[in-house]
C-alpha cells in the first residue's frame, strides 16, 4: 500500500472516529469466511459497520482525531475490527448473540458515550447500557405517571361528586 493510500484511509477513519459516539474494538481473527460473512449480515441488519483495520492505520487516525483515545492504544495488538454505531448497546447485545454458538468476537475495548470500556468482561455493562432513546422513554414514562394518576383521580372523583350532587338534590324534593 502506497503512503497515499494510507493517508487517505488514516484520514477516513479520523473523520469517523469525530463523527460517531459509539464504537467497538473487535478481535474476529479466527472466523472463518461462512462465520466473518455472518457476522456482516448482522452488523448490517443492526445498521453497525464492521471494518478490519490496521492497528497502525487505526492508532495514527485517533491520534488525528479531535477524541481522547489514549487509553485505547494498548489494545491495539493483533487482529482488530472496530463496529462504529448510532446506539452505545446494540453492538454489545450483537456480540453476545453471536457468541452463544462462537467463541468470538471478543471485545477488545469500546468507546461509548465519551466513557472507555476495556477488556471482554466489560461486554455483560455495555449490553445493559441504556440508548438515549431508552431513557428518554423511561423520563416520559416518570413525568406522565403523576399526571396520569392526577386525572384519573379527578375524574373518579369528579363522578362521586355528580353522584352527590344528585343525590343531594332529590332528597330536597
Amino acid at each position: 500500500m502506497r503512503r497515499e493510500e494510507k493517508e487517505v484511509i488514516i484520514d477516513n477513519l479520523a473523520q469517523r472516529l469525530d463523527e460517531t459516539r459509539h464504537f467497538y474494538l473487535t478481535d474476529i481473527s479466527s472466523l472463518n469466511a461462512e462465520e466473518t460473512s455472518n457476522l456482516r449480515r448482522k452488523c448490517f441488519e443492526k445498521e453497525i459497520s464492521l471494518l478490519v483495520v490496521k492497528n497502525t492505520l487505526l492508532r495514527k487516525a485517533m491520534e488525528k482525531s479531535e477524541g481522547d483515545f489514549n487509553d485505547l492504544y494498548d489494545v491495539l495488538k493483533d487482529s482488530t475490527s472496530i463496529m462504529f454505531c448510532e446506539t452505545g448497546n446494540i453492538p454489545a447485545k450483537l456480540i453476545k448473540e453471536f457468541r452463544k454458538t462462537m467463541e468470538k468476537p471478543l471485545l477488545k475495548a469500546a468507546f461509548v458515550e465519551e466513557s472507555i470500556y476495556i477488556g471482554d468482561d466489560q461486554l455483560e455493562v455495555l449490553s445493559n447500557i441504556k440508548s438515549k432513546d431508552e431513557l428518554l422513554g423511561d423520563l416520559l414514562m416518570l413525568l406522565q405517571s403523576p399526571a396520569i394518576n392526577l386525572v384519573s383521580a379527578l375524574a373518579s372523583s369528579g363522578s362521586k361528586m355528580a353522584g352527590a350532587l344528585k343525590t343531594l338534590s332529590e332528597k330536597e324534593n
